[in-house]
C-alpha cells in the first residue's frame, strides 16, 4: 500500500523493476514506478491543494474527494519530473454549469500552470494546457462521462508530446512546449470528484511518444500489429499435439476495420494474424474463430462492440477431445464493450488459447469464460471493469464427463477492477493457477474453486476483498492452497484447504513479489501495452 504519496526509493524501484520485467510487457526498457497513492492510510500528506473543499472518504475504498462544486479546486504532489505518465481513477460526483470538467493533470509548476486531461460535462475528453490561469484546448474527442461512475484517466508528457487516455483508450494527442516538467495533480473545475489510484511512471504508451496534432493514433502499416511474443503458463505446454501457442504465426497478416472484413478472415483456415484497427460493431452474439489465429488490435483504441467471439465447436455431449478441436488462437490487445453475450468464450475441447492485454467491460455475460474440457490456455494482463460476471472456468457442476482432467488454465497479471465475482469461478480443473493479479474491491468474492477443482492462488494483491478466496463459495467444494498473498483494506483471509497440483511440475515461472504486483499491474495491464 503507498503511504502518504512519499516517493519510491531508487533502490526499491530497481528492484521491482527487475522482478517484473520477467513478464511484463511494456515499450521500455527503464520503466519505473515514480509516485503512488491510494489514499488507504486516510490522509492525504504530501499533497498541496488550493480551492475547494478536500477530504478523504470510503467511495468503494478510501479515495480523496473534492466535495465543493462552487470553485475552481487543484491539488500536486510529488515533485519535477520531465518525463512523466500520470494515472488516477476519477469518479465525477457533480457539475455547477455548462463546460465544466475534472482532470489529472501534469507538469505542475503552480496552481495556474500545468497540462490537463479533464472530463467534461458536456461528454468530452479535453487535452489541455493552463497559462496564467486560462485554460486552452489542444486537442477533443467525445467521451461517454458519467456521473457517479468511475473512469481511468491517463495522461502522458514526453518531450513535446502528449497523450491522454480514457479508460484504457487513447482518444486525444497532442504537441506542446510550455512546460518541460513539473509535478503531477487532480483537479475540478466548478466540480465535484473522488480520485483514486493515482500511479505515476516514467514510461508511454505504445510505441512510443506520437508527434501528431490529431486525435487519432499515427496511422500503422497493414501487418506491424504482429508481435513475436509467446505466453507463459499452461498457454506454453506441448500438449493434446500441439506445441505452445503461435497462433497466425507463418501465415499471411491481413488488416480489418469493418465487420465483414473482420468475419471472412476469422474464418479462413491455416494460420493468419488479422489486425484490427478501430472500434468494430458486430452483430450479437458471438462469432467463430478457426484455429491457427492471431487477432490482435493496432494501438489501444481497436476492438469490439455489440458482439463476442467464440473459440470452439458448437456444443456436443462428447466426452474426449475431437481431432478438429479449434485450437492455437491468440487474442490481444483488444477493446470489448457492449457485448450481447460473452466477450470470449473458449468451448468444447479448444486448447492452446492466450488470451492477453485486453480491456473488457460493460457487456452482457461473462467477460472470458472458459469451458466444455477446454484446455492450455493462458489469460494474462488483461483490465476487466465495471462488469459483474468476470471470468467462469466450467460452467456446471454436472458436466465433470467433460470437464476432470482438462480445464489447466493459467490467469497472471490481471487486474480484476471491481468486478464483484467469477475471478475467477472455478468448477472441475487442475491445477488452475492464479497468480500476481491485482484485486481491487471485489464485493462478492475473489476465487471461487468449487467441484472438485484444484486452485494455486498466489502472489496476489487482495486490497477490499473481503472474501478473497474461497473453496466453499457455492455448490460442491473445491480444493485449494493460498501463498504468498498480500492482503490490504478490509480484505479477509483465505478458506482454503486441500492438496492440489503444481503449475511447476507443467511449466517454469517467476513470481513478482507480492508487494509489487499492484503497481506492476496497473502500470502493464489492459490494451496499448503489448511490446
Amino acid at each position: 500500500m503507498s503511504k502518504h504519496g512519499r516517493l519510491t526509493s531508487l533502490a526499491a524501484v530497481a528492484s521491482a523493476f527487475l522482478v517484473a520485467m520477467a513478464v511484463l510487457l511494456v515499450p521500455s526498457a527503464s520503466a519505473a514506478t515514480l509516485f503512488t497513492e491510494d489514499f488507504e492510510d486516510g490522509d492525504s500528506t504530501g499533497w498541496s491543494a488550493s480551492g475547494g473543499s478536500w477530504s478523504v472518504v470510503a467511495d468503494g475504498s478510501r479515495a480523496w474527494r473534492q466535495s465543493g462544486t462552487s470553485s475552481d479546486a487543484r491539488a500536486s504532489a510529488g515533485t519535477t519530473w520531465a518525463d512523466q505518465s500520470v494515472q488516477a481513477r476519477v469518479r465525477p460526483t457533480g457539475f455547477n454549469g455548462s463546460n465544466r470538467h475534472v482532470a489529472v493533470t501534469a507538469r505542475v509548476q503552480n496552481t495556474g500552470n500545468y497540462y490537463y486531461l479533464a472530463l467534461t460535462n458536456a461528454g468530452t475528453a479535453v487535452l489541455g494546457k493552463r497559462v496564467g490561469g486560462g485554460h486552452t484546448a489542444l486537442a477533443t474527442a467525445p467521451a461517454a462521462v458519467a456521473v457517479g461512475s468511475w473512469h481511468t484517466v491517463r495522461l502522458e508528457a514526453f518531450g513535446s508530446s502528449l497523450r491522454g487516455f480514457v479508460d484504457g483508450t487513447q482518444v486525444v494527442t497532442a504537441t506542446d512546449t510550455a512546460f518541460g516538467g513539473g509535478r503531477v495533480g487532480v483537479a475540478t473545475y466548478y466540480a465535484s470528484a473522488s480520485f483514486d489510484d493515482v500511479l505515476v511512471t516514467d514510461v508511454a504508451g505504445p510505441g512510443g511518444p506520437t508527434s501528431t496534432t490529431t486525435t487519432t493514433t499515427t496511422p500503422q502499416q497493414p501487418g506491424t500489429c504482429a508481435t513475436s511474443d509467446r505466453p507463459i503458463g499452461f498457454a506454453s505446454v506441448t500438449a493434446w499435439g500441439q506445441s505452445g501457442t503461435t497462433g497466425g504465426a507463418g501465415g499471411p497478416t491481413v488488416e480489418v476495420d469493418t465487420a465483414a472484413e473482420f468475419l471472412t478472415a476469422i474464418g479462413r483456415t491455416g494460420p493468419l494474424t488479422i489486425c484490427v484497427r478501430g472500434m468494430i460493431a458486430l452483430p450479437g452474439p458471438m462469432h467463430d474463430v478457426t484455429s491457427d489465429k492471431t487477432i490482435i488490435g493496432i494501438g489501444s483504441a481497436s476492438g469490439f462492440t455489440g458482439g463476442g467471439l467464440n473459440i470452439g465447436l458448437p456444443v456436443s455431449a462428447i466426452t474426449s477431445p475431437p481431432a478438429d478441436a479449434v485450437h492455437n488462437v491468440i487474442v490481444r490487445n483488444l477493446v470489448f464493450r457492449d457485448w450481447a453475450d460473452d466477450a470470449i468464450n473458449v468451448q468444447m475441447f479448444s486448447h492452446h488459447v492466450w488470451i492477453d492485454h485486453n480491456d473488457l467491460s460493460r457487456g452482457y455475460d461473462g467477460a472470458i469464460d472458459i469451458k466444455r474440457g477446454s484446455s492450455y490456455v493462458t489469460v494474462s494482463w488483461n483490465h476487466t471493469h465495471d462488469h459483474t460476471k468476470n471470468m467462469l472456468l466450467g460452467h456446471d457442476d454436472g458436466n465433470g464427463a467433460q470437464d476432470v482432467g482438462r480445464l489447466k488454465v493459467t490467469y497472471h497479471h490481471n487486474w480484476f477492477d471491481r468486478t464483484p465475482q467469477r475471478n475467477p469461478r472455478v468448477r472441475f480443473g487442475e491445477p488452475v493457477h492464479v497468480f500476481n493479479n491485482y484485486y481491487l474491491y471485489n464485493t462478492d468474492v475473489g476465487v471461487a474453486c468449487q467441484a472438485d477443482s484444484g486452485c494455486v492462488v498466489e502472489g496476489n494483491y487482495f486490497e477490499d476483498v473481503e472474501e478473497p478466496v474461497s473453496n466453499s463459495y457455492a455448490g460442491p467444494g473445491g480444493r485449494c492452497v493460498a501463498r504468498d498473498n498480500v492482503f490490504v483494506g478490509e480484505s479477509g483471509q483465505p478458506d482454503c484447504g486441500g492438496s492440489v497440483q503444481e503449475p511447476r511440475d507443467y511449466y517454469a515461472y517467476t513470481l513478482d513479489d507480492p508487494n509489487t504486483v499492484k503497481a506492476t499491474v496497473m502500470a502493464g495491464a489492459g490494451v496499448g501495452k503489448v511490446g
